[in-house]
């Protein structure tokens, strides 16, 4: 069986400066993961790393099929095709409306018939909660609102791995139970879920396997009881 991310002693470079050293770390199908370490720990930088913002040199990492250490830069867009990418900052087109930011993505990544689009992109509203919010704009949703359209975003073409960076940072613990209840669900139908947090609560209450990242390595602990800060 592939595994959806496969981390083999890899190091992981910004410009010259090595952020992390000899990372491995296999993620099975349908997998919950927490990434947690300080601010500038290298959390992000991983997960940059897995959707090829930043290039892999030495070590090997696979991703939905993609090797990434020599990955080509035309191949970024399709391997972002296979993965669900959700960002703090939700990252929304600010002159469409939830359902046009939608349909926008599937457009973009090579989508042609309209029906389908619409279809679909109606699919995943339903799936997040917000079958009756299409026609706002993600000025008029709430923050909780707007990072279930971002997942419903990561959601559209069904991938096998959805990365989240601090997506309850901005919100409130009531709007973030939400939100991870989300996440979770999505795990349980066997996506991989790997999330970077500074939000202890959260796993705590929801659980999931536990990477620690400090001093340019990243550990595997057994519970949130091991972290030594």
């Amino acid at each position: 069986m592939e595994l959806p991310i496969s981390i083999k002693h890899a190091t992981i470079y910004q410009g010259k400066l090595p952020i992390l050293l000899n990372v491995n770390i296999e993620i099975a199908p349908g997998e919950f993961v927490f990434l947690v370490g300080r601010t500038g720990s290298g959390k992000s930088t991983l997960l940059k790393t897995l959707y090829g913002e930043i290039p892999l040199s030495e070590g090997s990492a696979s991703i939905s099929g993609y090797e990434l250490n020599g990955l080509k830069t035309n191949d970024i867009p399709f391997l972002r095709r296979k993965l669900g990418i959700v960002f703090q900052d939700f990252q929304l087109l600010s002159d469409r409306s939830a359902l046009e930011n939608l349909l926008f993505v599937l457009k973009a990544t090579g989508w042609k018939k309209k029906q389908d689009m619409l279809d679909r992109a109606n699919e995943v509203l339903k799936k997040v909660g917000l079958e009756n919010k299409g026609y706002k704009w993600p000025s008029e949703l709430s923050g909780g609102e707007q990072q279930r359209l971002v997942i419903a975003r990561a959601l559209l073409n069904n991938p096998k791995v959805v990365l989240a960076d601090e997506p309850t940072g901005s919100l409130d613990p009531e709007i973030s139970d939400e939100v991870m209840s989300l996440l979770q669900q999505i795990c349980s139908e066997g996506t991989s879920v790997v999330m970077a947090t500074h939000d202890y609560r959260l796993i705590q209450k929801f659980g999931g396997h536990i990477y620690e990242v400090k001093n340019q390595q990243i550990q595997r602990i057994p519970d949130i009881s091991h972290l030594n800060w």
